[in-house]
């Protein structure tokens, strides 16, 4: 055991006592002497954290919304047709192609599987659209469609921690935390980033997925349920009414300041501002999450029922909060992982959310808030074009090649970027990684993904990482 286990007694030797009594002490000459300059300004209040700030530029947009199809749907069946791979359905690819393959479940010599739907042309761009996404149809000529999406992981939770935090190690801030960190709240009544969840089960990678990691955990994604009370413990409990709950806020907030004044940590000033988040959130979250006020025609649009959960409904809800300037809303829907029932699968999570997210553009665009609110809608990988077990109705976990889409903030409508190789294997064209991605979304809000960084461990951490990347410009106006 060590003799010295008091950290605050002074250390042994004349020259370090006497560096010890300066520095711990507060009497130095140093510390004497701001104390003199600042008077009664030494003690100052704490700095708010979510305090609207200016990024690095202007930015094309302020808000985010991603719609995030968690398990990973299949392009070859929705976004990226592949007339080559009905052609060679049946039969094994080839050898070439599998060459240091890794696959997550399967044989990387199953056979071919063809897109099990038909697909069609749509709008002016042209774009191919399976007839799972009829309503998606309708607003291809207003998005972006990335057909050419690449990852570094293959199973689920990493692949989703990396998709939203660019790390696949549990513990990085999300992208929502970092549009939090960096631009500030626009409404100091509700969250900077709120989270929904709708499907069979919640994302693979749990809350890492809307971690503030290493910044102030005030930037964190707050979770918001669909029925009852917006956040847990939101009510006060029976009788406490709001003057009692204001007193014991104000005397808790006092002796947090009184903390904050001795030790200065950034920490204090979130936990204050969490507790007067909380109570103002208890009068304006039931409102936001009130959808009767909407006109049946908004309701009937989205598909969206008051007071049943939906992903419909959370669609709407997303409308409302960019619309009371929540920075950034993330919306999963966990039920894409299809390596077995792949048709039934995929009808069922298309009736659930194609006609609520063509209804989000077409409301943003038509109260104008598309054009500075960014939606994105995509999963963490896609799948393989090889078919998985002794069947026709499987597919397995894909990260060569994938699609996204995006709308509105700046990005350019109506544009197919990139596409796979004639099976739907690898990127043929216009690679984008999800680096680029982070790169890209990070421009749109204002900021240079290089510059945009957080000191923690001796470190500049930066969402995107320290590989190369890049904005994706051909995509961006």
């Amino acid at each position: 055991m060590a003799k010295n286990c008091n950290h605050n007694a002074p250390p042994i030797g004349p020259n370090s006592a006497r560096r010890w009594f300066l520095q711990q002490c507060g009497v130095g000459l140093g510390t004497a002497a701001l104390a003199q300059l600042l008077g009664p300004r030494a003690a100052s209040a704490a700095p708010d954290p979510l305090a609207a700030k200016t990024p690095h530029f202007p930015p094309k947009a302020k808000n985010v919304i991603f719609l995030f199809m968690a398990g990973a749907p299949s392009h070859l069946e929705m976004l990226d047709y592949k007339p080559e791979l009905a052609r060679f359905n049946g039969t094994l690819p080839p050898a070439s192609l599998l060459k240091d393959y890794r696959a997550a479940f399967i044989d990387p010599n199953s056979r071919l599987l063809g897109p099990v739907f038909d697909f069609k042309q749509h709008g002016e761009s042209g774009a191919w659209v399976s007839e799972l996404m009829p309503h998606f149809a309708s607003i291809v000529d207003d998005v972006t469609i990335v057909k050419s999406m690449v990852t570094d992981a293959f199973n689920h939770a990493p692949a989703q921690i990396f998709m939203n935090t660019g790390s696949q190690q549990f513990g990085r801030p999300s992208m929502g935390s970092w549009a939090s960190y960096g631009l500030g709240s626009e409404n100091r009544n509700l969250p900077t980033f709120i989270v929904f969840s709708s499907g069979s089960k919640g994302p693979s990678g749990g809350s890492g997925n809307w971690s503030s990691g290493y910044l102030p955990t005030v930037h964190e994604g707050v979770m918001f349920r669909t029925s009852g009370d917006p956040v847990l413990y939101l009510s006060n409990p029976p009788g406490v009414d709001d003057q009692a709950q204001r007193d014991t806020l104000d005397t808790l907030n006092s002796l947090n300041q009184r903390q904050f004044d001795v030790m200065g940590d950034p920490d204090i000033a979130t936990r204050i501002n969490s507790y007067e988040l909380a109570f103002r959130m208890q009068k304006s979250a039931p409102e936001l999450m009130d959808l009767k006020n909407e006109p049946q025609h908004v309701l009937d649009l989205y598909g969206a029922k008051p007071g049943e959960p939906s992903f419909a409904n959370n669609c709407l809800l997303a409308r409302r909060m960019v619309e009371r300037g929540v920075r950034f809303v993330q919306l999963y829907h966990e039920a894409w992982d299809q390596h077995g029932g792949l048709r039934s699968g995929l009808q069922k999570n298309c009736q659930d959310t194609d006609q609520a997210c063509a209804a989000l553009v077409k409301d943003l665009k038509a109260r104008g808030l598309l054009e500075d609110t960014i939606v994105i809608w995509g999963g963490e990988f896609g799948r393989t074009p090889m078919v998985q077990g002794d069947g026709d109705d499987g597919r397995d976990h894909h990260p060569n090649a994938f699609t996204m889409w995006m709308a509105g903030g700046g990005f350019k409508p109506g544009v197919v970027h990139g596409q796979s190789d004639e099976l739907g294997f690898n990127v043929a064209e216009g690679k984008v990684h999800v680096h680029d991605l982070h790169a890209t979304i990070l421009h749109q809000l204002g900021f240079d993904h290089e510059r945009f960084t957080y000191r923690f461990q001796g470190l500049d951490a930066r969402l995107t990482g320290v590989e190369p990347a890049s904005v994706v410009r051909e995509i961006i106006t």
